[in-house]
């Protein structure tokens, strides 16, 4: 393995990491929301859909990173065969 290859995939679990830690973060800051009781509030609910956004925007960019690299395989579908011709009909 290449020194350049080695630092790639250094770069790539740190990027990863920190996408992670950042994305859960916010989910922390709705579970304090709801904790607090303040989620019935208008400021709770735009804060909540704030945050959401966040964290969706921080575990969309590890998900795309991780299918880019080939690490989520299991999610394409598969290739089918040759699609198989009807039976003859037979005269009669």
């Amino acid at each position: 393995m290449t020194e350049r290859n080695q630092w790639e995939r250094l770069w790539l679990a740190g990027t990863l990491l920190i996408s992670v830690l950042l994305g859960g973060i916010p989910l922390a800051g709705i579970g304090w929301i709801i904790v607090t009781g303040t989620i019935a509030t208008v400021d709770g609910l735009f804060m909540s859909l704030i945050l959401l956004t966040l964290s969706g925007i921080f575990f969309l960019n590890a998900f795309l990173e991780l299918r880019d690299r080939g690490f989520l395989g299991f999610l394409q579908k598969k290739k089918a065969g040759p699609p198989k011709e009807p039976p003859a009909s037979q005269a009669g």
